[in-house]
């Protein structure tokens, strides 16, 4: 599993280095299409890869004075073309815990679901 680990660090420091340049553009290229965002009591479905932008560019407000953030991934488990992995996010005195279901096609990982832990 080190080769998938190896992957998956990278594909977070890519997706870390998108959010911190509010790049919604790369982070919504980041996201499979389609895909499934499961809230409690919401499950969105992304159709378009234009969802993704739409949705980060709403929500960079909230991440205002964000420069920098820590990050503990925790591959969960594995199977063949897919990967559960536990991402804690902490950034100043807050934090954010999210499972990624992360799939490989033929330009690397991308997110196929995404869920929070608390």
């Amino acid at each position: 599993m080190t080769h998938m680990n190896d992957d998956v660090d990278r594909f977070f420091e890519r997706y870390a280095a998108a959010l911190l340049a509010r790049d919604e553009a790369a982070v919504a290229r980041m996201y499979a299409v389609p895909g499934l965002i499961l809230f409690p009591g919401d499950a969105i479905p992304v159709t378009d890869v234009r969802q993704s932008e739409q949705f980060f560019a709403a929500s960079w407000g909230q991440y205002e004075g964000v420069d920098s953030m820590e990050r503990r991934v925790v591959v969960m488990a594995e199977a063949p073309g897919s990967v559960w992995v536990d991402v804690t996010w902490t950034y100043g005195d807050r934090g954010e815990r999210f499972c990624y279901q992360l799939v490989r096609d033929a330009d690397g990982l991308r997110i196929a679901v995404l869920t929070p832990l608390g």
